[in-house]
């Protein structure tokens, strides 16, 4: 089959991956095997090919966006068939026994597993899951909007979670992709008012079109005091001007796996008043299936780029040049 593999994490001008053909995996016990339909394009895969995260498996397969037809399925794996959809999501496998998985905080395990990062993901045009992290979908949405759900919108909806709007409540948003699109409709649903501030052209437009109150450049002040900030850029700088937009007891969620050293703050401008920053890690399955749920029952309106298979390089690099609007989609079949 056709892979994508990260041989040399750089900058994506100095061509870390190549394109490869690998055999078709098979599904160990526990398992389930699926033809890739489609998968998201997510900066945390341009984080592994750049080498913003460590390596974790040389010569990795990234992509954990992933939404596959079931061909095979290993021992002991039932309630799948040939033919069905699902989705595979970031998290892989956690240990179940350490005091984070007892407490319903599988996001935090210490043995945590992760899709495309620990094991192979979704380049490709097949791959494996545990079939206990498999994710059933929504029938309502054709695949292209289904992938950038399985990431994109689990993250952004915990990181919502973090951000703590309250009911009525003033969010701001700082970087406007492929998470920030959806988590924006989700806080609109909820009945937030919501203010973008965001760099790109393009993306400032999408979000006034989706409902946003306003929509201004990066690091620009919002109109009105925000209850709650959720940061989607990886840009350290912006941290600074989203606390000083916080009103009184504020909360800003950082939404990224990764983010660039952070400035200096003062104390005074920027935390006093009991406003307070947090760090946002990767969802449960709790948090996946309550997501997907609520995405069956509000439709959300997801804006994607289309890509082949063999443009997974072109993908990452327009990615990484803030060229997509929306979020980036490679078709496998």
């Amino acid at each position: 089959m056709t892979a994508w593999q990260v041989t040399l994490p750089g900058p994506m001008a100095s061509k870390p991956m190549r394109r490869t053909r690998v055999p078709v995996p098979r599904p160990a016990p526990g398992e389930v095997l699926v033809r890739v339909l489609v998968c998201g394009v997510c900066r945390t895969d341009l984080h592994v090919a750049e080498g913003d995260l460590p390596v974790h498996r040389q010569g990795v397969t990234p992509g954990h966006e992933i939404v596959g037809e079931v061909v095979d399925a290993g021992g002991g794996v039932s309630g799948f068939a040939p033919g069905d959809r699902i989705g595979i999501p970031w998290l892989r496998k956690t240990c179940g026994r350490c005091r984070y998985c007892l407490r319903n905080r599988e996001n935090l395990c210490t043995g945590s597993r992760y899709t495309g990062w620990d094991t192979d993901g979704g380049y490709a045009e097949f791959a494996v899951v545990p079939a206990e992290y498999a994710l059933p979908l929504p029938e309502s949405y054709p695949d292209e909007e289904l992938a950038p759900l399985l990431c994109a919108g689990l993250i952004g909806y915990h990181a919502l979670e973090r951000a703590e709007v309250p009911e009525g409540g003033r969010l701001g948003i700082y970087g406007f992709g492929g998470s920030a699109h959806l988590t924006a409709q989700v806080a609109l649903a909820r009945g937030a008012t919501v203010h973008v501030m965001t760099r790109s052209t393009e993306a400032r437009e999408l979000a006034l079109e989706l409902g946003a109150a306003s929509a201004g450049a990066a690091a620009d002040p919002p109109p009105e005091p925000l209850d709650s900030a959720i940061l989607f850029a990886p840009v350290g700088e912006l941290v600074l001007p989203a606390l000083e937009a916080l009103d009184r007891g504020g909360t800003l969620a950082i939404a990224g796996i990764h983010l660039s050293d952070t400035p200096p703050l003062n104390y005074q401008r920027h935390l006093f008043q009991e406003r307070q920053v947090r760090s946002v890690t990767a969802n449960t399955r709790a948090d996946a299936r309550e997501f997907l749920a609520f995405a069956a029952v509000h439709h959300l309106s997801v804006s994607t780029v289309r890509y082949a298979l063999d443009q997974a390089d072109r993908a990452l690099a327009d990615l990484a040049g803030d060229l997509v609007n929306g979020a980036a989609v490679l078709r496998a079949a």
